[in-house]
């Protein structure tokens, strides 16, 4: 059964049992690759070319992330390895690349208490600090359990309507296409964990989430460390120009629109991609 999520109670409470606490809990990622050729006989690679491009993608989206957290703050950033695939160009003048988010440097810091985030990413190679609100998710609460390793998760989620923009380049023409969209996105928590936190942006449930699926993206916790022995040092990032969300987002909309005309040759035809959501 599922119920309005209504937590004020249940968040003082989580206050006042959380003191003094902290931890690292480490998540793997998965993403849907939304990159498309075009039409067969428009693509001028190969059915080998293609395969390849998408392993790459494929592997490209799978990645490893750390959330340090304490009962008020945390960070979450990319665990960085050395032999991680890095964005290149692949055959047929095809650019593989990363539009927001990637960069040794890059860490979404949230203040829990304070309501707000400060993101320090990259577009293009080009520095941001992101600071806003953090999202008011309007959960709804379900009875509805399974465990994840030790712990015994809670269903919860939330349904929203996005605006995914579809960019596409075709017989040397650029062109945009939007598209509302219905998301139900659909989180797992664990009360064993008394803070209301997560992975990336996600936050505002009665414990830690352990795993989050909007369709396209699955964020899992494979391993948390509670009160570790070497304390944890969580710092608010500073480096970057800073922008509100709003702006980062129009910001990140040209970019793309540039990388497409840039990259844009006969070997470009049909070339597809996705934004939003």
């Amino acid at each position: 059964m599922k119920v309005k999520l209504s937590v004020l109670i249940v968040l003082i409470s989580l206050a006042a049992n959380a003191q003094n606490f902290e931890g690292k809990a480490i998540y793997k990622t998965s993403i849907k690759s939304s990159f498309s050729f075009g039409e067969d006989e428009k693509s001028t690679m190969s059915d080998d070319m293609k395969k390849q491009i998408q392993a790459r993608l494929q592997k490209m989206n799978q990645k490893t992330f750390i959330l340090n957290f304490d009962q008020k703050t945390s960070t979450y950033k990319e665990d960085i390895r050395l032999d991680a695939p890095k964005p290149q160009v692949g055959g047929a003048g095809v650019m593989l690349m990363s539009f927001g988010g990637a960069g040794n440097g890059s860490v979404y810091f949230k203040n829990i208490k304070e309501k707000r985030f400060s993101n320090q990413t990259e577009i293009m190679g080009k520095r941001f600090l992101v600071k806003d609100k953090l999202t008011e998710y309007e959960w709804e609460l379900s009875s509805e359990t399974k465990n994840i390793g030790n712990y015994t998760c809670y269903k919860a989620t939330f349904t929203e309507e996005v605006e995914n923009v579809r960019m596409t380049f075709d017989n040397g023409e650029s062109k945009e296409e939007k598209k509302k969209e219905k998301i139900i996105t659909t989180a797992w928590y664990t009360l064993q964990v008394p803070i209301s936190n997560g992975p990336g942006n996600y936050q505002g449930l009665p414990g830690l989430i352990l795993e989050i699926n909007d369709g396209k993206k699955t964020i899992v916790c494979t391993e948390i460390i509670l009160n570790p022995a070497d304390k944890i040092k969580l710092q608010e990032p500073e480096k970057g120009k800073v922008v509100s969300q709003k702006k980062y987002d129009e910001i990140q909309k040209e970019k793309t629109k540039e990388m497409m005309e840039r990259y844009r040759s006969r070997d470009g035809k049909g070339i597809e991609i996705k934004i939003g959501g």
